[in-house]
C-alpha cells in the first residue's frame, strides 16, 4: 500500500514561501516541509509564481578556505547572472574554385513524327507515348502515340527530354547561372 502525499495545506504554502525567500534550495525546501520531492517544490513554486533566484557577484556569499576556515563575504548588490554562450568558431575564408568553361551540351534534336502517329485523347492506349503535343485547349491538341517503352509513359526520345539524369541537370543549372 503506498503512502498518501501530503497536500500543499495554506501553512505549508506559507513554509514554502519563507523558505524560498530566504534563498533555501528545492532540495532543503523539500526536507524541511517533509513528505515532498524537491521536484513537488519546484513545481509548486513555479505555479505559484514565486520570484526567480538571484546570483551574487564574484565569489559566493559564504565560503571556505583552503585551510578550511569559513569566510563570510557580505554582499550590497546582486543581479539575475545571464548564461554565458561559447565563442562562435572563426570563420575562415576559402577562395572560391575558379569556374572553368564548360563545353556546350547539344541540345536534343525536335523529334518528327509523322502526323498519323499523333493521337487524340480518345485513340490513347497504354502502349502509346502520352507525350503533349501542342496546345490543350485547341482542337488540334494530340499525344505523341509512339510505342512506349514498358513500364514509362513515352516513347524513348520523350524519354530522354523527360528523364535526364541528376548530373546533367545539375550542369545546366550552373550553366544557366544557377547554383
Amino acid at each position: 500500500m503506498t503512502e498518501a502525499v501530503p497536500s500543499w495545506t495554506d501553512e505549508r504554502v506559507e513554509l514554502l514561501r519563507r523558505l524560498w525567500d530566504d534563498g533555501l534550495s528545492a532540495s532543503q525546501i523539500a526536507l524541511q516541509i517533509g513528505g515532498v520531492s524537491r521536484n513537488a517544490v519546484i513545481g509548486k513554486v513555479h505555479r505559484l509564481g514565486l520570484a526567480g533566484r538571484v546570483k551574487p557577484i564574484g565569489p559566493a556569499a559564504q565560503g571556505r578556505r583552503k585551510d578550511g576556515a569559513i569566510i563570510e563575504i557580505e554582499m550590497e548588490t546582486a543581479i539575475v547572472e545571464e548564461p554565458t554562450l561559447p565563442e562562435p568558431p572563426a570563420i575562415v575564408a576559402h577562395r572560391p574554385a575558379p569556374d572553368f568553361p564548360l563545353p556546350p551540351t547539344p541540345a536534343p534534336e525536335p523529334v518528327a513524327l509523322a502526323v498519323s502517329e499523333r493521337v487524340t485523347i480518345m485513340d490513347l492506349r497504354d502502349s502509346m507515348c502520352r507525350w503533349p503535343m501542342g496546345d490543350p485547349t485547341s482542337p488540334e491538341f494530340r499525344f505523341c502515340g509512339a510505342r512506349a517503352i514498358t513500364g514509362l509513359p513515352y516513347c524513348t526520345q520523350h524519354a530522354q527530354v523527360a528523364y535526364q539524369p541528376a548530373a546533367e541537370r545539375k550542369r545546366d543549372r550552373r550553366v544557366a547561372g544557377f547554383r
